[in-house]
């Protein structure tokens, strides 16, 4: 018979061994499910890189993970007229302004939030934030009007004011997190130092926010660089479109030229690929500080 003394030795080995499968088994399930998100993201830009460089037949019969024949030919009909190098540019030009304005502009509205005690301060930090919750296909017609009447439709300053209406309060509301995080003792002891408050701002503030300003502006470039709606509402001509609505045009009624869709989606994908890639620290450390503090 088995002693008592054998048992109760035996039972922390059975616990020990009873815990170390249910961490080898829920290393696994973690490692199964990242690989399962990674493919998810990964697959479709995969897809459309690979049918970019696909010959129509093989794009239009069963497909196939991998081309049997390489080609450049949906970049060469793509870029042929130069028309859509343009709406390139245009974006460009459009994001990057966007973005600009945006980051000064919040910066110095998120600061007195934040900062500055004043009668309907709450009241103000409320519609900053429905205003960015509120959907844009329930303004785009006002807005149409508006931009008609200050004779700014089909325009690229059109554009861009009309996207500022939608980054300044994503960009003030995100803004206040940050600035919450720095100590208020910083900015006095500048003060102390001989410095005004602008220059607190601008010396210290600003540069322990550097992080949080940097995904603040990416955040807004993207936006401003893939918005279709309001860019397919406003713009008529071809010398103000966008890269998106570029894309859009290249349909016509039930016709999807794949080949060059891909290669457009390509081609505008790169320029925010290596946004991401250049700013990836600042976005980490962004989006951390703005989760745990504030």
């Amino acid at each position: 018979m088995t002693s008592l003394a054998e048992v109760a030795s035996a039972a922390p080995v059975n616990a020990s061994a009873e815990a170390r499968r249910k961490f080898l088994t829920a290393r696994i399930l973690s490692y199964a499910a990242l690989i399962i998100a990674v493919i998810l993201v990964l697959f479709p830009i995969y897809w459309m890189i690979i049918t970019s460089l696909k010959l129509p037949r093989e794009i239009y019969r069963v497909p196939s993970l991998w081309p049997k024949t390489f080609t450049l030919d949906n970049f060469s009909k793509l870029l042929a007229d130069g028309k859509f190098l343009l709406a390139i540019r245009n974006s460009f030009i459009v994001a990057s302004i966007v973005t600009v304005i945006s980051v000064i502009i919040s910066s110095f509205a998120a600061y007195s939030m934040v900062r500055f005690r004043y009668r309907f301060r709450g009241v103000i930090g409320r519609l900053i934030l429905f205003a960015y919750l509120t959907p844009g296909s329930l303004l785009f017609i006002p807005l149409s009007i508006v931009m008609a009447q200050l004779k700014l439709g089909n325009s690229l300053q059109g554009l861009i004011l009309v996207y500022l209406t939608f980054s300044l309060p994503l960009a003030t509301w995100l803004l206040q997190g940050y600035f919450r995080g720095v100590p208020r003792e910083l900015e006095e002891q500048g003060m102390i130092d001989g410095l005004s408050r602008f220059g607190a701002l601008i010396r210290i503030v600003l540069p322990l926010s550097a992080p949080g300003i940097a995904a603040v502006a990416i955040f807004t470039f993207t936006g401003a660089w893939n918005e279709l709606l309001f860019a397919l509402v406003l713009t008529t001509s071809e010398s103000v479109r966008t890269a998106p609505l570029a894309l859009n045009y290249l349909i016509t009624s039930d016709v999807l030229p794949w080949g060059p869709l891909m290669a457009g989606a390509v081609i505008s994908s790169v320029p925010l690929m290596i946004l991401y890639f250049v700013a990836q620290r600042f976005m980490v450390a962004g989006m951390t500080e703005g989760s745990v503090k504030g």
